[in-house]
């Protein structure tokens, strides 16, 4: 699998594919992957909470309270790290989730328009939102944390501020019609969300982009050395672009997947995705300097967030406890993910 460690710049654009390594043994080539410090997580915490929590934690009803949270999350998740390996950083997701949520439950609920016309306002909305933040991050200096500080704070304003004007509400309801209600906002089974499964085709189109097509190694030069990316002829500005417009247009997918859920939306919700999406991404095995990092891990580590945020409540432990609890078991992933990364960067490999 390609992209699968830092390589130069000319290795990662030669051909379009990634250059082969030197073989080395089995078990210090899957060391050498970005997941597998988050597969190690993984497993650490669902082996914790088998052992101490109640066997519920595995059933439906049970696994559905963390799948939940991780699809949700798991959207957002992937477009994020994308622009973390990337060099670049967006936490204007926060607002984008209540702007998607709320764009379609005014167009379609409060206006009473058809469903797919807040569906396309809502998705219109992250595009727009991503162009700009794309567009100020190629045209100036400032770094893109600063950028989509921003953002975030420019479209709460905009949400509550109009949502009050137009609606004289911070809270609106939406009733969307059974096709749009099976596509995107329905429970399988009475527990599991159907987004589930939009997560997981997102997923897997992910990993064929960026770990089997040039797509993927040009995003990998740009973290790497942004300046040698460009000059090996890498259209950075425009992957840029393309990655801010897919991170906001996901976040704006998932408020619009909540309203449609839930039959209504808050102008409040969303802010936890900011913090919780780079925690899902780090513990993924992403490097917050960038060049480093794989979807599957990433896939992992929103698994591995969601179980631990959610599998506290299947112990016995104090839930007055439970943030110490989450906090700390959170950070030896992270700890362990870095570990095991920097074990295989000093193996030695056979020639």
């Amino acid at each position: 699998m390609a992209n699968q460690t830092t390589l130069s710049v000319g290795q990662q654009i030669a051909g379009g594919k990634a250059q082969p390594s030197p073989r080395g043994s089995t078990f210090s080539n899957l060391l050498r992957r970005p997941e597998a410090g988050a597969l190690l997580g993984l497993i650490a915490v669902l082996v914790f909470f088998v052992v101490f929590g109640s066997i519920k934690f595995l059933a439906p009803a049970g696994a559905a309270s963390w799948l939940n949270v991780a699809c949700n999350l798991g959207i957002i998740a992937i477009p994020v790290g994308l622009l973390m390996i990337a060099g670049e950083l967006d936490i204007s997701v926060g607002a984008m989730v209540p702007a998607g949520s709320m764009t379609v439950a005014i167009l379609s609920g409060h206006y009473d328009l058809p469903i797919w016309v807040g569906i396309l306002g809502s998705l219109a909305v992250g595009l727009v939102v991503g162009l700009i933040n794309g567009y100020i991050a190629i045209r100036t200096a400032v770094p893109s944390l600063i950028i989509t500080l921003g953002t975030l704070f420019a479209m709460q304003g905009i949400v509550l501020g109009l949502s009050v004007l137009v609606t004289g509400t911070t809270s609106v309801p939406v009733n969307a019609d059974p096709i749009a209600k099976f596509l995107f906002g329905q429970f399988i089974g009475g527990t599991f969300q159907n987004i589930i499964l939009w997560w997981l085709g997102l997923t897997v189109v992910y990993i064929f982009f960026v770990h089997f097509s040039r797509y993927g190694n040009w995003i990998f030069a740009m973290g790497g050395d942004r300046v040698s990316a460009r000059n090996a002829g890498i259209p950075t500005e425009k992957l840029t672009v393309v990655l801010f417009v897919l991170s906001s247009v996901s976040a704006s997918f998932v408020g619009m997947c909540q309203a449609i859920l839930f039959n209504s939306a808050q102008v409040s919700a969303g802010m936890t995705y900011i913090f919780n999406s780079i925690i899902a991404v780090v513990v993924g095995g992403v490097l917050l300097t960038g060049g480093f990092g794989s979807i599957v891990g990433i896939f992992f580590g929103t698994l591995t967030f969601a179980i631990v945020n959610q599998g506290i409540y299947f112990t016995d432990f104090d839930r007055n406890w439970s943030s110490l609890i989450i906090g700390v078991m959170l950070l030896g992933a992270v700890l362990m993910n870095n570990t095991f990364r920097r074990m295989a960067l000093t193996l030695k490999t056979k020639k």
